[in-house]
């Protein structure tokens, strides 16, 4: 119960307009700063978001069931019953509905490219502060850190 107790808590301090962590601090020390339950929060909304790309639908199959990769599944379902979102993730202002299937294709690439390139920069430094001089190239950039990044999990 204490551990209830202690969530309501934080929650109580975020809704009393409490400042967010400091800036000067490091990422990693800004998640650190965090509460937990703004921790949960982040991870439950990706893990809402993971699962519900791997629903498959009669108008979405599933990528391994010969689906299209990156197709992701329209949010229909709850503008029709929770909330009038009419936004979808793919192409939420349909910028891309008139472009070919080839700008689509090299898009798809470009983007997955970019994703790739992000979490190799994101655990590029997060080695780096964690580890001195594990990553020669953020020598002069690092920010040392002694915590647990990993500590949530």
């Amino acid at each position: 119960m204490d551990f209830l107790s202690k969530q309501f808590e934080y929650i109580l301090l975020a809704l009393a307009g409490d400042n967010f962590p400091s800036t000067d601090l490091s990422p990693e020390q800004q998640w650190d700063a965090l509460p937990d339950v703004s921790k949960f929060q982040i991870i439950g909304a990706i893990g809402f978001l993971e699962i519900w790309s791997e629903l498959a639908t009669d108008e979405n199959t599933h990528y391994m069931a010969g689906g299209k990769p990156g197709d992701y599944p329209s949010f229909d379902i709850f503008s029709k019953t929770i909330h009038p979102v009419p936004l979808n993730l793919y192409d939420p202002f349909g910028f891309s509905k008139n472009r070919s299937e080839a700008d689509k294709a090299e898009g798809l690439v470009a983007e997955i490219n970019n994703g790739r390139l992000a979490m190799i920069g994101i655990f590029g430094f997060l080695a780096a502060d964690k580890i001195e001089g594990s990553v020669p190239l953020l020598s002069g950039i690092a920010i040392p850190y002694s915590g647990e990044p990993m500590a949530p999990f």
